[in-house]
């Protein structure tokens, strides 16, 4: 099966989809056509200008005033991918730098970039060969587009650069001689065209909301896991108080954790206490905003993704050349800096009902053993929790709120977007480890309510985690334990 981009509006499930199945990805023929018409249109243009024009007859930044000779166009688009190459720090995860190469095709198949067709082409070609640049996690202003990440990007386009193809990193240019694939020759604008654009923080988002969108969902399942064994009460859940206070989050948190405790004899049976600690009672209200802000900053990079984001932008029927801001990054830097917000508070009630769980409260054994002194039991992994969810903290400080002026004040506003996106994958990466946690804990803590049952659901989720994770009657090594409870997080059968 191949999706063929096009001007239809690409969802996130659509992507994950692609992504997911494997699936090939071809220019349909309206793209194919406004790639040609607009690179026609831009050479044509070359020809009767008169005048300078940014990135396509000058140089670039501030030395937009500078008039490049015709015969140097070429070379300057060169230069423009070499120079850039400047990052810095951990390389990409794999994963996001696919979503990358999809979104620049994406982006440069509008007709509006100038890019020629075998330069859209063999970004696709990368893609469904999974052949995956090199790039670095440091360098980009979020301005300007992600120039330094998006440089290396492209530079296997023109055969250098590194690439990681078959478990291996190999320089470019031995895989483009294995493919019988010729270094594209850049034409004018086409390195501003791949090097301008959010592509880098956009893919960053992109991963991150779609794993969001998964822990958020096994949040309200392990929460409930929770509830159920600390002897929690169901009241907080009912729709009757979400009426008072009809955020959509609040109210869809409380209809899951009705359906997915539907059926167990623990919430059901009388209560002595009389109200819950608020990681526990207040859960519709911190699960429901972090879904509340998930759908938004997911609608947010949907307008992203379906975007043209170089500059400057080319109008064919118009007859237009406009240098404007499309690359800056802050339309997205600020919800991403929301978003890591909303996951750590994720993270942050996830770890205190952890510690509510082993406080030795309502009958159960202090650190969910029965020999504590001997054993110190789930005592530890609350410390990482709580450790982890200190990290978010200083991870949540708004890169948004931050511009160091560059290129000698010509782009005097940055986003730092980039820093924005890259955080918040640590962020996420980090809730998930919280709630693997929080999960081990709570099918420890349902045991030592048995013979009673939880729900159905409930059930069978702790029976499948029960033949990866077992219960803990003395002291064990733990590590492997977390870790295949984190693991376990990444099934979705049970959301």
């Amino acid at each position: 099966m191949t999706h063929h981009i096009s001007k239809t509006r690409l969802s996130l499930e659509k992507l994950k989809a692609i992504i997911d199945s494997h699936e090939k990805i071809a220019l349909s023929e309206e793209a194919v056509h406004d790639v040609i018409k607009c690179r026609k249109y831009l050479d044509s243009k070359m020809e009767d200008i008169g005048r300078p024009v940014y990135g396509i007859t000058t140089g670039f930044g501030s030395l937009y005033n500078v008039t490049i000779p015709k015969d140097e166009l070429s070379q300057l688009q060169y230069n423009l991918v070499v120079s850039h190459a400047c990052g810095a720090g951990e390389t990409v995860r794999p994963e996001i730098v696919k979503i990358m190469l999809f979104l620049k095709a994406q982006s440069l198949s509008y007709g509006h970039s100038g890019a020629q067709l075998i330069t859209v082409q063999r970004l696709i070609d990368m893609f469904n060969e999974d052949i995956l640049p090199v790039v670095y996690q440091q360098g980009s202003l979020g301005a300007s587009g992600d120039l330094a990440p998006l440089a290396h990007l492209s530079l296997p386009l023109i055969g250098l650069g590194e690439v990681l193809y078959r478990g291996r990193i190999r320089p470019s240019a031995e895989v483009w001689a294995e493919k019988g694939w010729e270094p594209i020759q850049l034409q004018s604008k086409e390195g501003l065209a791949l090097l301008n654009g959010t592509q880098f923080m956009s893919a960053h988002a992109v991963w991150s909301i779609l794993k969001s969108m998964r822990l958020s969902r096994w949040a309200d399942r392990i929460g409930a896991m929770s509830l159920d064994a600390y002897d929690g009460r169901i009241e907080p859940f009912l729709p009757l108080t979400h009426q008072l206070r009809p955020h959509v989050g609040q109210i869809e948190t409380g209809r899951v954790f009705l359906e997915t405790l539907e059926g167990s004899e623990l919430i059901n049976r009388p209560k002595e206490h009389v109200q819950d600690p608020y990681s526990f009672r207040c859960i519709p209200q911190v699960h429901g905003a972090v879904k509340d802000n998930i759908m938004y900053v997911k609608s947010v990079i949907e307008n992203e993704i379906n975007s043209a984001t170089d500059n400057p932008n080319i109008f064919p029927d118009e007859d237009m050349v406009i240098s404007a801001g499309n690359f800056h990054g802050e339309p997205i830097a600020i919800p991403m800096d929301a978003l890591a917000i909303a996951m750590s508070e994720l993270a942050s009630i996830s770890e205190r009902r952890t510690y509510q769980l082993i406080h030795g409260l309502r009958g159960l054994p202090k650190y969910l053993v029965a020999n504590p002194g001997l054993n110190s039991g789930f005592m530890i992994p609350q410390y990482t929790a709580a450790s982890i969810v200190s990290q978010n903290k200083g991870l949540c400080w708004a890169a948004s709120c931050d511009s160091i002026p560059s290129s000698q004040g010509q782009e005097d506003h940055v986003s730092m977007g980039s820093n924005a996106a890259t955080k918040l994958v640590r962020v996420v990466d980090n809730v998930e480890t919280v709630l693997g946690i929080e999960l081990f804990n709570a099918a420890q803590a349902l045991e030592f309510r048995r013979p009673a049952k939880s729900s159905p659901i409930l059930e069978r989720i702790f029976e499948d985690f029960r033949k990866v994770v077992p219960f803990i009657d003395n002291d064990t090594y733990m590590h492997p334990l977390i870790e295949k409870s984190v693991r376990f997080l990444r099934q979705e059968q049970y959301l």
